[in-house]
């Protein structure tokens, strides 16, 4: 049977990267396989609605999304003989999420998708398995398999935390503050999230018990309930090390968990590849087991590291989230205007350039007693970091964001020509941090990465006490006016703060009252 490219599946050598050597044949390795949905047309048109913040569009429960949109089964009857005839073995299939994950040796997967692998070393990102060229599928798979995820498994993602070096002073008399301090200067409505979860997506390290304990006790909440969840291989793995990925697991559950300690908090661990990337997101938003109803991921990386079928595969998850009334906050990035790249150009980071995600910037805040005194765009220069923002190649400018633009640092203001990021920001400077516990050891922690889990653990408080999930947000906060501080002082490299949404801050910081006001 002839086979077709995959579209979108062309892999180049990373730069910086060179093959070290072949991969053994008979080493087994894990596939993760994404199918189109049914009734795509329908889902077409109930996805326009919800974008378009149509009061009348209701989403859909997890169990009527199964039901209208999942994989048919003649397509995984399909790709079950597929496999069975390349010596594959399926591992797991979710036709509600549309997705088979296949196992079976390295020689096998290259026979089935005529792909060639090699180990690679890349300075950065150590030794990965990696392939160039594209993936083809057979005559009777092509328009059925969307997606095929996990062949190459360079790290995909970073997580964007910054901890404050120990040398570096506090800019103001408040050395760190608490989550329950920003809650509070960020007037968020009363409430601890009862009822709901919160899923929260690590790729990599763990959390320790002890320390959650410790850090709920010390703060005067009770711990809320934390459930992990592996996922692909992927399992809670504390390294030890702060600095590190557990750094960012412990962050998340700290901010999250003092804030709506009441609700369960789920994470979904995996490994930092595409595949293991796309499918924790699904697990999380397909769960009919904790069903969460905001997810908060601080992980991402450079658009333009990304093939165009990761990039779909991803966007079509978090398309799924929208229908479900998930929402979904995504960090923006520690590395200000230009992702970190380093080819003087602008880059946005993704997830966070998804249009179905909330796109969580950063500021730098300072305060006296329970107000505000001042915030500006968090940019502690090139060391320090600054809040991810700026202009997506990859998205349309979405119809809530029609008609913005953004301002250029050096003056002059550009009409949007993609989807701006951020949507909304929050403290995230390390020298006005986050107080937490990390490994037995009492850290300040900055970086966008903070401020998901913020604005997740606001969303959780305002779907307990509507009794309903708020979903989909952002035509609701585009529409309404005022409900965020405005932030006005500041660049984040190439675009500046200024009055209403820029390309550093977004709309600005929580006024949480408000916010709940108009979701």
């Amino acid at each position: 049977m002839a086979k077709h490219p995959l579209a979108g599946s062309d892999r180049v050598v990373q730069a910086g990267s060179k093959v070290v050597g072949s991969c053994d044949p008979a080493e087994t390795i894990e596939v993760v396989v994404m199918l189109r949905r049914q009734e795509e047309p329908q889902f077409q048109a109930l996805m326009k609605q919800i974008e378009s913040g149509d009061p009348k569009a209701k989403p859909v429960s997890r169990e009527e999304f199964a039901k209208r949109f999942a994989a048919a089964p003649d397509d995984i009857a399909k790709l079950k003989t597929f496999a069975q005839a390349h010596a594959l073995s399926v591992v797991r299939e979710d036709a509600a999420a549309a997705t088979v994950v296949l196992s079976g040796t390295i020689a096998s997967f290259q026979a089935a998708f005529d792909v060639h692998l090699q180990h690679f070393e890349h300075h950065s990102m150590g030794q990965y398995r990696g392939r160039t060229g594209a993936i083809s599928v057979p005559d009777d798979l092509h328009g059925v398999v969307t997606a095929v995820l996990g062949l190459d498994n360079r790290p995909q993602a970073r997580p964007h935390f910054r901890i404050r070096p120990p040398f570096v002073p506090a800019r103001t008399h408040q050395a760190a503050f608490t989550p329950l301090q920003l809650a509070q200067l960020y007037d968020f409505p009363a409430g601890d999230g009862q009822g709901e979860c919160i899923g929260i997506i690590e790729l990599g390290g763990g959390y320790q018990a002890a320390d959650l304990k410790s850090y709920f006790s010390g703060l005067g909440v009770a711990a809320p309930k934390v459930v992990s969840v592996g996922v692909d291989q992927g399992g809670n793995q504390p390294s030890g090390d702060p600095n590190g990925p557990d750094g960012e697991v412990t962050l998340d559950i700290e901010i999250a968990g003092a804030i709506a300690p009441g609700a369960t908090i789920a994470v979904y661990f995996t490994t930092n590849s595409d595949a293991g990337f796309i499918d924790a997101v699904s697990r999380a938003v397909h769960d009919t087991t904790h069903k969460p109803s905001v997810i908060s991921i601080s992980w991402g990386g450079p658009e333009s590291i990304w093939t165009s079928q990761s990039l779909n595969a991803f966007n079509s998850v978090l398309q799924a989230a929208a229908t479900m009334g998930v929402t979904v906050c995504a960090a923006s990035g520690d590395s200000g205007s230009s992702d970190g790249v380093g080819d003087g150009g602008e880059h946005v980071d993704f997830p966070a350039s998804s249009p179905y995600v909330l796109a969580c910037g950063g500021t730098h805040l300072q305060a006296s007693g329970t107000s505000i005194t001042q915030e500006v765009v968090w940019n502690d220069g090139a060391d320090g970091g600054a809040g991810g923002g700026g202009v997506s190649t990859a998205f349309p400018v979405p119809a809530w964001q029609k008609g913005l633009s953004a301002t250029a640092a050096h003056g002059g203001k550009t009409a949007l020509s993609g989807r701006g990021v951020p949507d909304v920001a929050g403290d995230a400077s390390p020298t006005t941090g986050y107080d937490v516990l990390i490994d037995g050891a009492r850290t300040v922690v900055g970086g966008t990465s903070a401020v998901a889990p913020l604005w997740a653990a606001l969303i959780a408080r305002i779907n307990s006490a509507k009794g309903q999930p708020a979903g989909f947000v952002n035509p609701k906060l585009y529409k309404a006016h005022g409900v965020c501080n405005d932030i006005t002082q500041g660049n984040n490299g190439s675009f500046s703060a200024g009055p209403g949404w820029d390309a550093c801050t977004g709309l600005g910081s929580p006024d949480g009252k408000k916010v709940a006001a108009a979701l």
